[in-house]
């Protein structure tokens, strides 16, 4: 369909609009713009709402820069968790899927990517200082380093190691129940639980 087919200049800067998306090509995003279309006036709102609200709202966790609806995550903030161990993740993503797999008890610290020198990325662009200054500050026993199985992965897993390097703690991976070259949020609950409880200790 080219843009002189949409009879609504209305309609076609929302499917514009969604087809922003990833994965969301035109043709969907016009099933879902026509699906809104269809629906009550007060759920689209409530939809729309939601989404805004979200953007404003929703916030990164000063301690371990997870997303939260306040300034410290309610991970974080749990007295109940293991509060010697951290567990070094890429995304938000992953704390879910670890989080699901309920096996770990312990913290978390969001990198917000990883060294990726094809994409420009390095250590000054992801979470690395503030984890050193986490671990600097003495209560931390072990770091547990759960990046994805990639090349990427294991460069960030080395870079991290150096620097915490100067400090007494346990740096562990987890074990390769996870298939090299695997993204960690895509892994079934149970390779993943399997992986955090059959971690071995980080060898550089």
């Amino acid at each position: 369909m080219t843009d002189t087919a949409y009879p609504s200049a209305l309609l076609e800067k929302a499917v514009a609009e969604f087809s922003k998306l990833p994965g969301i090509g035109r043709k969907t995003a016009l099933r879902l713009v026509l699906n809104m279309l269809r629906r009550p006036e007060e759920e689209v709102d409530g939809f729309a709402s939601a989404i805004v609200t979200m953007r404003h709202d929703v916030k990164h966790c000063q301690v371990c820069h997870n997303i939260s609806d306040s300034d410290v995550c309610p991970i974080c903030a749990d007295d109940h968790r293991d509060r010697k161990t951290i567990c070094i993740v890429e995304n938000i993503q992953d704390v879910m899927a670890i989080e699901n797999t309920q096996q770990y008890h312990g913290l978390y610290h969001v990198l917000g990517g990883i060294i990726s020198p094809m994409d420009g990325i390095g250590p000054n662009d992801i979470e690395i200082e503030s984890l050193v200054k986490r671990v600097g500050q003495g209560d931390i026993e072990e770091v547990i380093l759960a990046l994805s199985p990639t090349m990427e992965g294991d460069t960030t897993n080395f870079y991290i190691s150096r620097k915490l390097a100067p400090y007494l703690v346990v740096l562990s991976v987890i074990a390769r129940g996870i298939s090299v070259g695997d993204e960690l949020e895509y892994a079934d609950e149970v390779t993943l639980g399997r992986s955090i409880l059959n971690r071995t200790p980080f060898e550089k």
